[in-house]
């Protein structure tokens, strides 16, 4: 079982159109076909309640832990103590032709992580849906 995953698009529209849609909690499930619902405000120590379709039936709670307006985005969750944690980055630069280059990255780390990754399902196509409706939905 990885311990990491990361996609990577070119989007054919500027950052401050792609972090729109990547900062709309509401809008989610219109675009983003690897998620069940997105409940909460995407801000700076808020938390947001993530459903994924490769789990339907459990509900992450992830923390918005940085926050900056239109590059960098960073969601943790994790157990008491350091024992497990879960780090998804993303990461917008400007490609110089009015585009965008994303990046969205998730580790996970700490003592029971080796054995926590064992259970979590391969999360390689629900990145690539994620990043291919992010695309979308920002050259819409």
């Amino acid at each position: 079982m990885a311990a990491s995953y990361a996609v990577r698009r070119t989007i054919n529209a500027s950052p401050d159109k792609v972090w729109a849609v990547l900062t709309d909690a509401a809008g989610y499930p219109e675009w983003n076909t690897a998620v069940v619902s997105l409940r909460g405000r995407i801000a700076l120590g808020e938390k947001v309640k993530l459903v994924s379709v490769v789990d339907p039936k459990r509900t992450f709670t992830l923390k918005v832990a940085e926050l900056d307006r239109p590059h960098r985005m960073v969601w943790a969750s994790g157990m008491p103590f350091g024992l497990f944690k879960g780090v998804r980055t993303y990461e917008l630069r400007p490609n110089g032709n009015d585009g965008t280059e994303f990046a969205m990255a998730e580790e996970f780390s700490g003592p029971l992580a080796p054995m926590i990754t064992k259970a979590i399902p391969d999360l390689t196509e629900s990145f690539e849906q994620w990043a291919d409706g992010l695309k979308q939905a920002s050259e819409g």
